[in-house]
């Protein structure tokens, strides 16, 4: 049986024995619109729940739009465009779009070039999200959590406050998308730290397509919601990056019909648990270093069974990274449990420490082994984690301890599906 995993750019091909019990499990096809432009300017002119955007633009207005970073797939560069043209009638200086970096690194002038276009780039303001800068935040008050909300400054000075963004799975907000543009995105470093505390992060209902009853997506919303935005504009895409449907309107209802729509899409049932799990991080951007591969980690966790294995696929073209905490953080343990311990710690807060803590609850269950083409032996052994040179080889050594007849899972497009053990057809609400 030859699989090719998503990795990197070009995917990684895999080669397993016919004979063995393997089941693979993917996200629902959907193939790609054929008017990507035309859906765009659809959604903008027929939104959910608002009149259309551009009657909700006035020509006096100062616009703010939040758009996503480079570690998301989001095609910034194909939905941007129809947007601004649907605001033309606003001067161009009276426009701002702003990166939401959340805690991420700025992007370099190429990266931004490459990922809005030049005539975005040469043409409108762009701002990098500071979220540790609170001269370029304004304090909201506290959310009902009890956590300080700050918000970027020149985002709530705009008379119009519209969110673009994409709709995938995420392994403690539910779905991405919707608020997250808000909170974590354009939000201060103390209320990113809140809002991702190991208490919330670690809530039972803080997992894959769950929202109602999740502490850490019901702040975000709360967040959002205060911060009054006038317009949603988001997109889903399939295993090819596509557009398969755009998403927009008012910021709750949009979303909830995008999450819905997803829900079906990446969902995936299956009857029993795994001993093994091989699984990307769904490639490029998502793959980009170990940090944002923690995903691929927790979608496989969700199947495998106590003391299984999982196998990871992921390039980290970008190492762990060095830059932030998250290297720091897995240095500073000899195991995960003592990972987990420390994080638990009272007072506690560090800059991704939610993805320490996600590996290291996937890591309590089952044994992990990174396939990387950029972090040596080394690396991965420093990150508390297993090194595998080869797919088939590690599955082949497994096998020994597990038995032939093992039950064998395969995520190729890795967190883009979210498998749970189900005895029934029927997909399990989000409550």
């Amino acid at each position: 049986m030859k699989i090719c995993l998503d990795y990197g750019e070009k995917g990684l091909w895999v080669t397993l024995p016919d004979n063995l019990n393997i089941e693979v499990i993917r996200p629902r096809s959907f193939s790609g619109l054929q008017d990507e432009q035309g859906a765009i300017i659809e959604a903008l002119r027929k939104p959910i729940g608002l009149p259309p955007l551009r009657r909700l633009v006035r020509p006096r207005d100062r616009v703010a739009i939040v758009f996503s970073d480079i570690t998301r797939p989001m095609p910034n560069r194909r939905v941007l465009p129809p947007l601004l043209e649907e605001i033309s009638h606003v001067n161009r200086s009276q426009i701002v779009l702003i990166n939401a970096l959340g805690t991420h690194q700025p992007m370099t002038e190429e990266e931004l070039e490459s990922m809005l276009g030049r005539e975005v780039t040469r043409n409108y303001r762009v701002l990098q999200h500071d979220s540790c800068d609170k001269s370029k935040l304004v304090y909201l008050g506290k959310s009902s959590f009890g956590h300080p909300i700050w918000i970027n400054r020149f985002y709530m000075e705009a008379s119009v406050r519209i969110l673009t963004g994409l709709i995938e799975p995420h392994d403690f907000a539910g779905f991405s998308g919707g608020p997250k543009a808000v909170l974590p995105g354009i939000a201060g470093e103390e209320s990113i730290l809140g809002n991702h505390k190991a208490s919330m992060v670690g809530h039972p209902k803080a997992t894959w397509g769950i929202t109602v009853g999740n502490p850490v997506w019901e702040e975000m919303l709360e967040v959002a919601v205060m911060t009054q935005p006038t317009f949603l504009l988001n997109v889903s895409l399939n295993r090819s990056k596509e557009i398969i449907r755009v998403f927009g309107g008012d910021m709750k209802k949009a979303h909830s019909v995008g999450a819905e729509f997803m829900k079906q899409i990446a969902m995936i049932p299956v009857i029993d648990l795994y001993d093994i799990v091989i699984t990307s991080s769904s490639g490029y951007p998502l793959d980009m270093n170990l940090y944002q591969s923690v995903k691929g980690m927790s979608a496989a966790a969700q199947i495998v069974r106590e003391g299984g294995s999982i196998i990871l696929a992921a390039e980290c073209r970008e190492g762990i990274p060095e830059n932030g905490e998250f290297e720091r953080m897995l240095k500073m343990a000899t195991s995960p449990r003592e990972l987990l311990q420390r994080i638990h710690k009272g007072g506690f807060r560090v800059t991704d420490q939610w993805s320490a803590q996600v590996q290291a609850l996937a890591q309590l269950k089952a044994d992990i082994y990174v396939k990387s083409t950029y972090l040596n032996e080394e690396q991965v052994r420093s990150a508390l984690l297993k090194p595998c040179q080869s797919i088939e080889g590690t599955v082949e050594r497994l096998l020994i301890q597990y038995g032939r007849k093992a039950r064998i899972a395969v995520l190729p497009e890795g967190p883009q599906t979210i498998p749970y053990v189900c005895h029934s057809s029927h997909l399990p609400s989000s409550n």
